[in-house]
């Protein structure tokens, strides 16, 4: 593998802003080893600064919302996986929380912002996960907001927080020699690579792909199909502003702003999508006023 861009980390961390680069980076922040561009952000005492305050505040717009979407979820009393859904949401919530202290720079010490990126990292693989497994529930393999169905869902994807988690913290704190940050050899770290950048792109595919097989061939729809593909798109557009084009608008910025802020944003709205997605599909009076049957 030595051979090969798999596992390697600088190139990512140098044109983007991206929580695993703080467990990679000798100072655990965003700065390291890999140059690029720096956000300068707001100086503080101390020579501290507060970077990539537009990220913060978007994070607390996106926290509010789903808390918002929660409760709307709550009210649909007939809808197939509400609990679950409301599950995935609440994975939201903590990723948010936690990419306030990771991707918005706060001057915080380096082992609490190590145990901020472990659980940032550990929540987006395992509420990807959770978003796959709300495909599968509305295939009524299992009947949905049952304990078993819960259960199930929040096992398997404690398995994946605390498995990534352990590997992210173990990366940060040192624990073992096994997934020490090697300057040398481009911050490769297999595992984190697999776990951080493969597996929750594979997770959003399948929850795609099954959504689609449910809506077109099953239920016979297509608005809702435009919906998903929205969500899709919008979340897309996030990753490329974040992996791509950040560089050119952090140089273009003078480093006040970059991707960081716009993967944020359209990661939100396709959030939001997913939700719009799921309420069409449910059985709901929601968002047609009137249906020509439907539940009491």
């Amino acid at each position: 593998m030595g051979s090969t861009n798999f596992g390697n980390f600088d190139a990512f961390c140098r044109d983007s802003t991206l929580p695993v680069c703080n467990v990679l980076s000798e100072t655990h922040t965003q700065r390291g080893g890999w140059g690029g561009c720096e956000l300068q952000g707001i100086p503080l005492s101390g020579d501290r600064y507060l970077g990539n305050l537009g990220s913060i505040l978007l994070c607390g717009i996106a926290i509010a919302v789903s808390v918002l979407l929660l409760l709307r979820s709550e009210r649909k009393k007939a809808a197939v996986g509400r609990r679950e859904m409301q599950l995935f949401l609440i994975g939201y919530i903590i990723i948010e929380i936690c990419e306030i202290f990771t991707v918005g720079e706060f001057p915080l010490n380096a082992t609490v912002r190590i145990a901020f990126t472990g659980i940032h990292i550990g929540m987006i693989i395992a509420t990807t996960w959770i978003l796959l497994l709300n495909a599968i529930v509305g295939y009524q393999i299992l009947d949905d907001g049952t304990p078993l169905s819960i259960g199930l869902m929040l096992i398997s994807g404690a398995v994946f927080f605390i498995g990534t988690g352990y590997i992210t913290l173990d990366t940060g704190y040192h624990w073992t020699n096994e997934f020490v940050p090697d300057p040398n050899d481009h911050y490769r770290n297999i595992a984190l690579y697999v776990l951080y950048q493969l597996a929750p792109l594979i997770f959003l595919v399948a929850f795609y792909v099954l959504e689609a097989i449910l809506v077109l061939r099953i239920l016979g729809e297509v608005r809702p199909m435009l919906y998903l593909t929205g969500a899709a798109l919008l979340f897309a557009l996030g990753q490329i502003f974040n992996y791509v084009i950040s560089p050119y608008i952090c140089n273009g910025t003078a480093g006040k702003i970059d991707g960081a802020l716009f993967e944020t944003l359209f990661t939100l709205l396709a959030v939001v999508m997913v939700w719009i997605f799921w309420s069409s599909i449910t059985e709901d009076d929601w968002p047609i006023a009137s249906q020509p049957t439907g539940y009491p």
